[in-house]
């Protein structure tokens, strides 16, 4: 069986250690833990990890966010992997900082990266794993927020929340979504 984990984000180095840019951190983090080596292939970075008699493919689109459905279906395709095990690792203003929020449907919620996905499946019924970054910014300053780095006070509620998200994919793999929605998205 087989998984494929997007993790959203924009390439570049301006871009590293940004709260934008939380999904390709996750992915990053597992792939150091589990000692991964990343590859560039089409139209993003990608990396495999064999789990629980599965396969799941960790993918770093190169799309930047405004086009990020473009790899996701691309890879989703190639592969021959069924949307249902497929999971968007994303950032979300609505939720405080650290928090987890699975889910297998929902609106994009004004997340550009999400708005291009379901307008390239068109539908919104694909798995996220949202990651709350909070909503502590000064009216008119969300993108400079978005784009900001992590201050040093943010950084252990970050490291937390990307291990957990970490522990969180591989439940989805070998528990399934319900299970891991139970686990995870409590407060």
């Amino acid at each position: 069986m087989k998984f494929l984990i997007v993790g959203l984000g924009n390439i570049g180095s301006e871009y590293d250690q940004t709260r934008h840019n939380i999904g390709f951190d996750i992915l990053d983090f597992i792939a150091s833990e589990k000692r991964l080596e990343w590859e560039v292939v089409k139209l993003g970075s990608m990396t495999m990890l064999k789990y629980a008699g599965k396969s799941l493919y960790f993918l770093k689109p190169s799309t930047y966010m405004n086009l990020i459905g473009k790899s996701l279906v691309y890879w989703q395709k190639e592969l021959k992997i069924p949307l249902e095990n497929v999971l968007v690792l994303v950032d979300d203003l609505a939720l405080p900082l650290g928090t987890l929020r699975l889910r297998r449907k929902g609106s994009s919620a004004g997340h550009n990266g999400l708005k291009h996905i379901e307008q390239m499946l068109g539908h919104q019924k694909y798995s996220r794993l949202r990651f709350g970054i909070g909503d502590d910014f000064k009216p008119g300053r969300q993108i400079e927020f978005v784009l900001g780095k992590w201050s040093s006070k943010e950084q252990t509620e970050v490291e937390i929340g990307i291990r957990k998200s970490a522990e969180a994919i591989l439940s989805f793999a070998k528990h399934g979504m319900n299970n891991t929605m139970t686990h995870f998205n409590q407060k």
